[in-house]
């Protein structure tokens, strides 16, 4: 992931995190402005309970990896919160909880049609089973 596309300044973050409300999905929070700029940033966030410096870091690489598989349409800003319950699930179940996340966020990137539809008929059958 390039280094314009991350959010790096304090600021930044505490002014999308008090702004916006969150969104709650599986062991991600994620905070989206939508904004006119040129470009799209993520920002990452992990706390300290998820493990020490070296999973932190690990889990931060691995959600660049991710991200860095699509791209994405301009004009927002997105900070991903990840919880405590990411450190039980591999790679492939974080990269699936994702895409997920970003995509009940309304956060597009190029996705295939097959795996976009995958993706969207796992979330319609989570709000069933969760009565929403």
């Amino acid at each position: 992931m390039k280094k314009i596309h991350i959010l790096k300044e304090n600021r930044e973050y505490n002014r999308i995190i008090q702004s916006y409300r969150p969104i709650r999905h599986k062991s991600y929070i994620l905070y989206v402005e939508r904004n006119t700029n040129d470009l799209y940033k993520f920002g990452f966030s992990v706390g300290k309970k998820i493990g020490n410096a070296v999973v932190r870091n690990k889990i931060k690489r691995q959600l660049k990896n991710i991200l860095d598989k699509k791209d994405y349409s301009n004009n927002f800003n997105c900070i991903i919160i990840v919880t405590k319950g990411i450190i039980s699930k591999d790679f492939s179940q974080r990269e699936k909880e994702l895409w997920e996340a970003l995509a009940f966020a309304g956060i597009k990137g190029e996705w295939d049609e097959k795996e976009y539809k995958e993706i969207v008929c796992t979330l319609l059958f989570t709000f069933n089973l969760n009565g929403m």
